[in-house]
């Protein structure tokens, strides 16, 4: 074989290997008395399981190829009706269990991750920018740092954000930017810069029961967090 096309050889090998081969574990758990429904949506990277039902107390794995962007979210009340999949509280709109490709109706409370950037670190927080409908928790294996929204926020909801069920029991509570649409809420127009968009009274709601969670757009620097690419996850639902 000739020297060079060997040399290429190894090369696109080494490459697969590195981009191809390399994946973290998500390991989603349900802790709540009741049925859920975790739903995820890709940024960027490989496809994964996009949707599944777990019973209370039951866990199931994922399997996600790095590098990878996305969000995983837990959606409750779930009924599949005349053959048709739908939640009351974090659907997405496809009709079935698999969101395919559909993010969640907020609001919803989301994990989000970024898996092995340039740099390779993984970036990952819990945002209530499109606020709350379930307590979450992330876990990384390692030593790395812990992030939560632990705090049933439904329950202490204001009822001008408060989302319910037909019974009148609150099933969301929804940010501000999400209840009222206005710049100075979502951090648009003349309030898009940090500067510009300080906490509301609304975002500090949120922040005092949840401290290391994204309580509105410019939330960064009490809520990302870091670890080296390669580690793993538990996301619990209700921890």
């Amino acid at each position: 074989m000739n020297m060079e096309i060997h040399v290429l050889l190894i090369v696109i090998l080494a490459t697969s290997l590195m981009h191809g081969v390399s994946s973290s574990v998500f390991t989603i758990r349900n802790n709540c008395p009741y049925d859920i429904a975790p739903g995820t949506l890709t940024s960027s990277g490989a496809s994964i399981t996009t949707g599944f039902e777990l019973a209370p107390q039951a866990s199931s794995t994922i399997d996600v190829p790095t590098p990878w962007s996305g969000r995983v979210w837990g959606r409750f009340q779930c009924s599949n009706d005349g053959g048709r999949f739908s939640c009351q509280s974090g659907d997405c709109g496809s009709g079935q269990v698999e969101c395919n490709g559909a993010g969640a109706a907020p609001p919803a409370t989301l994990a989000e991750f970024t898996l092995a950037d340039a740099s390779g670190t993984d970036y990952y927080d819990v945002s209530l920018v499109d606020g709350f409908n379930l307590p979450i928790s992330i876990v990384p294996q390692g030593g790395c740092p812990v992030t939560d929204c632990p705090v049933d926020i439904n329950a202490q909801c204001p009822s001008e954000l408060a989302v319910q069920d037909g019974t009148g029991g609150t099933i969301g509570c929804r940010s501000a930017c999400v209840a009222f649409n206005r710049p100075e809420y979502c951090c648009t127009g003349d309030y898009s810069t940090p500067e510009t968009c300080p906490p509301t009274d609304y975002s500090r709601f949120f922040k005092g029961l949840c401290p290391r969670a994204y309580s509105y757009a410019y939330d960064d620097a009490s809520s990302t967090f870091t670890c080296n690419t390669g580690a793993n996850y538990d996301i619990t639902f209700c921890p």
